[in-house]
């Protein structure tokens, strides 16, 4: 398969610190260290942007900032919002998409990527009455479809 080229949003990055005691977050933590794990090992590549730079900075529990900011460093490549992206942004909050998630589409509309991952179920939703290239998934399902045809 392919280098495939991922986003996660802030959502998923958070993932990991959130109360592990409801199901659907510990698989969907586990998803994403699998995941992140992959990346480092150069399997995939994982992209930041200023988007994620932009919602971490209004974090206010610090040591969970520290934490999700030591995910970030395994992304392989980080991407800038232009004028492009802010145009295709604004274009998704007039179809329904939220502010902070439309720029996250939008600058991987823009440069490629071809899964944004997040744990949002809104976003998902919203993401899928939009015609997009980029496909916007949970990264539980994201994971199970691109490895099952692993040994």
């Amino acid at each position: 398969m392919k280098n495939m080229k991922i986003y996660m949003d802030v959502c998923s990055l958070n993932r990991p610190f959130d109360d592990q005691e409801q199901d659907r977050i510990y698989l969907e933590t586990e998803a994403i260290l699998a995941i992140l794990s992959r990346c480092r090992k150069g399997e995939w590549t994982l992209t930041t942007s200023d988007a994620v730079d932009y919602e971490l900075s209004r974090l206010t529990n610090i040591a969970k900032l520290e934490k999700i900011r030591s995910l970030c460093l395994t992304a392989n490549e980080k991407i800038i919002s232009t004028e492009e992206t802010k145009t295709l942004a604004r274009k998704y909050q007039a179809q329904g998409v939220k502010l902070m998630d439309s720029y996250h589409l939008a600058l991987c509309e823009t440069h490629g990527r071809d899964a944004l991952l997040t744990t949002d179920d809104g976003f998902i939703r919203a993401a899928a009455k939009t015609e997009l290239h980029t496909r916007v998934i949970n990264p539980v399902l994201w994971l199970m479809e691109v490895t099952k045809n692993e040994r």
